[in-house]
């Protein structure tokens, strides 16, 4: 391999979860590995902040598939970054409420079987055999479902509409799409690798991840520069030659990794010209996940909320997720009549979530305050009676504060909606006609939410590895 004091064997651009473990495997292997950050920080939706005593977690609150055998536990041991965190798991790590019910999914899946059960007794064996299937789909499955909606799915199980708009809740308020729209495998996974084996946390916020992984990064060998804008990826010959950055000018690479928004990359960093034209025309019709609007709270020492601590609460006054989602399209408070929220492990803050609409500047600058007071309205009304009385600081995120800090394409918050149209398309992770240049992290529409980002990040670097004749 290639090591001279000016040209890297690969630069990857973003110090997100994805850009992080692709560099720490690179590094790991013997590669000479840059990482370029826009942000201050490195961690993308991975970051936490500190306001007035409190530590909030800025976008991702939590985080899944930490089992004996998930992706995320694989990768952290890999790396050992687990030694370096103090994770613990809540339980339940989340619960549904409505009007009508209140179903935990517990760490024990007989417990969440059950607690489904007793709510829908007419649905019992058929709530057996949907979540077992969730937790070990065998390969025929998953090619069948593979074009299928998430509603066909919960068809092809049950017949209570209730039931399906119960399971479904927190997929729209997390990833802001209704059953109807939710590609049936992402919905899958998000169910597999969240709620049933979900609610891992680690103390001190969800920075420390970034921070461990950005600290292996280094003692592998790996160069991390923050606050340093890639304006334009370098092309020689059809193939990625290097970086352009703000700071430091032209940087020589070997291999290029984007770890950000995949529209920059293809029509800002590369620019149109580089692209084919079938491809570009493919990227500017796909459609990017919803945006959030998010409340942070610091409490006072006497808050005692009636949910417990670390479980993330998604709450719905009703049962039509269509209209729903387009109250959220909207952005339509009313409409959408329903929020999530998590109350920290020890009780000190608050985190809500909305799913939002992008709007712009203006829009936000008018409607933060009234989008930030009716949430904390509907909180105290419907589900932590007296809330405001205890509330010693209020902050939000709207839509434009995630693109201003991670450049994602109108804040979205997963990379590309979860359509089955846009399941796994193809060119995303390796673009067809330019040589050494390869994307990672969500946008490439193979994996949502962190542990998503990190499969797609390991198998990333396995390929370029694979190139280099290094085993992993």
């Amino acid at each position: 391999m290639l090591k001279t004091k000016d040209t890297y064997d690969a630069v990857i651009i973003g110090a997100g979860i994805g850009g992080l473990v692709c560099g720490c495997y690179l590094a790991r292997a013997g590669m000479k590995v840059l990482v370029a950050e826009q942000h201050y920080k490195p961690g993308g939706y991975c970051t936490s902040f500190k306001r007035k005593g409190f530590t909030f977690d800025a976008a991702a609150d939590s985080f899944g598939a930490y089992r004996k055998e998930g992706i995320t536990r694989k990768v952290f041991e890999d790396l050992g970054i687990d030694t370096k965190l103090h994770i613990i798991r809540f339980d339940p790590p989340s619960i549904i409420l409505t009007p009508d019910y209140r179903i935990p999914f517990w760490n024990d899946i007989e417990h969440t079987i059950r607690e489904f059960q007793a709510a829908f007794p007419e649905e019992t064996s058929n709530i057996t055999k949907f979540f077992y299937f969730l937790l070990a789909p065998d390969s025929v499955s998953i090619s069948k479902i593979r074009t299928w909606t998430f509603k066909n799915l919960l068809d092809s199980y049950f017949t209570n509409d209730r039931l399906k708009a119960v399971l479904t809740f927190p997929l729209l308020a997390m990833a802001g799409l209704p059953p109807s729209l939710m590609s049936a495998f992402m919905g899958a996974k998000f169910f597999s690798e969240f709620f049933l084996d979900g609610g891992y946390y680690p103390v001190g916020g969800m920075q420390v991840v970034a921070d461990a992984l950005a600290e292996r990064f280094k003692e592998f060998g790996g160069e991390l520069r923050l606050s340093s804008h890639v304006e334009k990826i370098g092309i020689r010959d059809n193939a990625a030659a290097g970086i352009y950055t703000e700071n430091d000018g032209f940087i020589p690479s070997r291999y290029i990794v984007s770890n950000c928004d995949a529209k920059q990359t293809f029509l800002k960093l590369l620019g149109r010209e580089q692209v084919e034209r079938a491809f570009l025309g493919e990227i500017k019709n796909m459609t990017p996940s919803i945006s959030s609007f998010i409340v942070y709270l610091g409490m006072d020492k006497e808050f005692k909320p009636p949910q417990p601590p670390g479980s993330a609460i998604f709450f719905s006054r009703h049962y039509d997720l269509d209209k729903a989602y387009r109250s959220a399209q909207e952005n339509d408070l009313e409409g959408y009549d329903g929020h999530t929220f998590r109350v920290s492990h020890d009780k000190s803050t608050v985190y809500a979530i909305i799913p939002a609409a992008f709007k712009n500047k203006m829009f936000w600058n008018n409607n933060k305050s009234r989008f930030m007071e009716s949430l904390i309205e509907k909180i105290e009304h419907f589900t932590i009676p007296s809330i405001s009385e205890h509330i010693v600081y209020r902050e939000a995120a709207t839509p434009y504060t995630l693109y201003r800090y991670t450049l994602n394409y109108k804040g979205a918050s997963y990379g590309w909606a979860s359509t089955p149209s846009q399941l796994a398309a193809p060119g995303l992770r390796k673009p067809p006609s330019i040589q050494r240049l390869y994307l990672t992290g969500h946008w490439t529409a193979l994996g949502v939410g962190i542990s998503g980002v990190i499969y797609v990040s390991h198998d990333i670097s396995k390929l370029i590895l694979k190139k280099e004749k290094v085993l992993l």
